[in-house]
């Protein structure tokens, strides 16, 4: 059983395909947030500026986890948010938008 289910991320408030642009475009953002670590981790290491592995200065979430699996925990986890439209909305509009949560 996957969980969590699709009911319980779109709470009757989005489709599916929302749901699918939003995990597809909150993936995007942690794996560009994952090379933005690994790469100011590797400059460290080459600079000698610390003697840590590449493996511990990056946030464990983006390091052992998938990115999608990731995306679907942030937006139950209301880490991110849909915005944009209900489903009685979408039909004259563009795709909905994402944002991190700043709580």
């Amino acid at each position: 059983m996957i969980t969590p289910s699709i009911a319980e991320l779109t709470q009757n408030k989005f489709n599916r395909y929302t749901l699918v642009i939003a995990t597809a475009k909150c993936a995007k953002m942690i794996t560009d947030e994952y090379v933005a670590q690994r790469e100011l981790a590797e400059r460290r290491i080459a600079n000698k500026e610390t003697d840590k592995s590449i493996a511990s200065m990056i946030r464990r979430e983006y390091r052992d986890d998938k990115a999608v699996k990731t995306a679907v925990n942030g937006l139950y986890n209301k880490d991110f948010l849909i915005v944009g439209l209900t489903d009685d909305e979408e039909d004259t509009a563009p795709d909905a938008d994402v944002t991190e949560s700043e709580e």
